[in-house]
């Protein structure tokens, strides 16, 4: 596989760079795309006609009739008026994970108990005994009625099968009886520090849902994926990737991850450039080896350190100041890599001090206040630097910590499909006045964030084009705010484009390689059946990918 920090292609960059023009040549172009609308994503030329590639680097962006000088011998693609943009970069993922998913039992769309049950049980059939049941991402709160659900609706039917799914937001599983027992889960079992073991208020059996920390007991007795395995999920996230004009992720998972993605471009088979973020609890490692992500070439790289303060709304593990409003009793929970206390203030100012690059999960808004504390300190501890933090999801804010977001410098690494999902329920877990400023995007754009905008896939689908439906409309899946669910915290169409774009080049500091069309950049592109510029907000969500690029190569599309 070509590198495109390859002498060639620099030597290309440096010469457009400098304003040299090389001459049109036959061979100066090996795709040309032609006839399309092109966002370029700079300001000096924001639209365009025209794209021509050569070698996995763009060489000239301009109109049809100019760069089809630069096609004889070239493969062109005549757009008929498509829209192009750069790659999409889904700036948080768990895509090796996805990958997974996508070959394993499917219940987000399950809708009642017995649905739920039955896709079990044909699960089990299929599998034989003895082969665990994995992921799901179910939703309870699709239920009718609203429940969480329980191992006695699944035991019956998986005898011999350990059943392990979890709910859509990774931060709540259900375990039937024979998971629990092989996790030695009973009655009597302490839930971690960060998690929690629901049991029954009349027999005190654990119900068979745990959340977050308590997941890792039973998580601790499935089996390890086989390479091999690991290499199909991952192929599959790829295919998955291309298929949504995806050619950048941000990888939220361990070196596991790394491994499995560095062996797939070993094998020339890796289309999605990605950027593998391990657990903060490694950073006495790296800091002792001095090692400063991001390290890796064009396709593949460890970026940074990812950190966890609590859990999430849905799961009402997210930490906030006030109770929750349908559950009293609780404020959420600090998640367990904040204990012992000030263990993880101690790590950020460690990682901060060797020059490593912080992506901290952050939901509710005590949690973000924490998050705010320890970024501000080590800010005044180790003195200013390009430090291009992120807050994960960054989701239920007060005023104050809005402002103080921005005047930090920090990125709201964000997912706006979540928005127009937990929109249906929000109101009834925080109340109406802490939903005032819940996602609140254009208002953390507005204070100086910079907005970089992801999936969280697979807790929500890949495609970039739903994600800036969401961003620009906030109509919730439900149908019930037609308007927009907190209307103000709308961003226009552009600026979602950017954040899926522009931004998320620059939070993964590659905006000299990639997140524009330009000459010298790299040739990741997607073209859209339609221009989302010119239609209404409402109908982008019937887009759809034409075709993507990456490296210069067509991944789909354009048969």
């Amino acid at each position: 596989m070509k590198k495109i920090c390859g002498v060639a292609a620099v030597g290309l960059a440096l010469a457009v760079a400098a304003g040299c023009r090389q001459p049109a040549e036959a061979n100066m172009a090996d795709l040309v795309l032609v006839n399309g609308k092109v966002w370029t994503g700079e300001a000096s030329r924001p639209w365009a006609e025209a794209v021509a590639v050569r070698g996995g680097t763009i060489v000239d962006v301009g109109t049809t009739v100019a760069l089809k000088k630069l096609a004889a011998g070239a493969k062109v693609v005549d757009l008929g008026g498509s829209l192009v943009l750069p790659g999409f970069i889904d700036s948080h993922t768990h895509f090796l994970e996805g990958g997974f998913a996508l070959r394993r039992i499917q219940l987000r769309d399950a809708r009642s108990r017995e649905e739920f049950t039955a896709r079990i049980a044909a699960k089990a059939k299929e599998l034989g005994p003895g082969r665990w049941i994995l992921n799901g991402d179910w939703d309870h709160q699709q239920f009718s009625p609203v429940e969480l659900p329980r191992r006695d609706w699944i035991d019956a039917v998986t005898p011999d099968n350990p059943v392990c799914v979890c709910r859509l937001d990774e931060h709540m599983i259900l375990a039937n009886s024979l998971a629990l027992k092989l996790a030695g889960v009973t009655r009597d079992t302490p839930a971690p520090p960060g998690g929690e073991i629901l049991k029954d208020p009349a027999t005190g059996e654990p119900t068979g849902i745990l959340k977050d920390t308590a997941m890792d007991l039973v998580y601790a007795q499935v089996p390890e994926p086989t390479l091999d395995e690991r290499l199909e999920a991952a192929e599959t996230a790829v295919r998955h990737a291309a298929q949504n004009g995806v050619t950048s992720v941000c990888e939220m998972a361990d070196a596991r991850s790394f491994e499995t993605f560095r062996e797939l471009e070993r094998r020339g088979r890796l289309t999605t450039r990605v950027s593998v973020y391990i657990p903060i609890t490694e950073v006495d490692v790296l800091a002792r080896l001095k090692i400063k992500p991001p390290l890796g070439d064009a396709y593949l790289q460890l970026a940074g350190l990812k950190g966890f303060v609590d859990g999430s709304l849905g799961s009402s593990t997210a930490y906030f100041f006030e109770p929750y409003a349908d559950d009293p009793k609780t404020s959420g929970l600090l998640y367990g890599q904040m204990f012992p206390p000030g263990v993880m203030e101690r790590r950020v100012l460690e990682a901060d001090r060797a020059g490593l690059q912080l992506a901290v999960h952050a939901i509710g808004d005590r949690a973000i206040s924490l998050l705010l504390d320890m970024v501000e300190k080590a800010a005044a501890v180790n003195g200013p630097r390009d430090r291009r933090w992120r807050v994960e999801h960054a989701q239920h804010q007060r005023p104050a910590d809005i402002v103080r977001f921005g005047r930090l410098g920090l990125a709201a690494s964000v997912q706006p499909y979540h928005a127009i999902d937990d929109g249906r329920w929000a109101e009834s877990k925080i109340g109406p006045e802490r939903v005032k400023t819940t996602y609140p995007f254009e208002s953390l754009r507005r204070a100086g964030a910079v907005l970089a905008f992801g999936s969280d896939w697979t807790v929500a689908p890949l495609s970039p084009i739903l994600g800036i439906y969401a961003a620009a409309t906030r109509r919730t899946l439900d149908g019930k705010n037609p308007g927009g669910w907190v209307p103000s915290e709308k961003v226009s169409v552009e600026e979602a484009v950017r954040a899926y774009t522009v931004n998320g080049a620059w939070l993964q500091f590659a905006e000299s390689a990639k997140g524009t069309i330009a000459p010298g950049k790299t040739a990741d592109l997607v073209v859209l059946d339609r221009d989302i510029f010119a239609i209404p907000p409402e109908e982008i969500e019937r887009a759809s990918v034409r075709m993507t690029v990456f490296d210069g190569r067509i991944v789909y599309g354009n048969d």
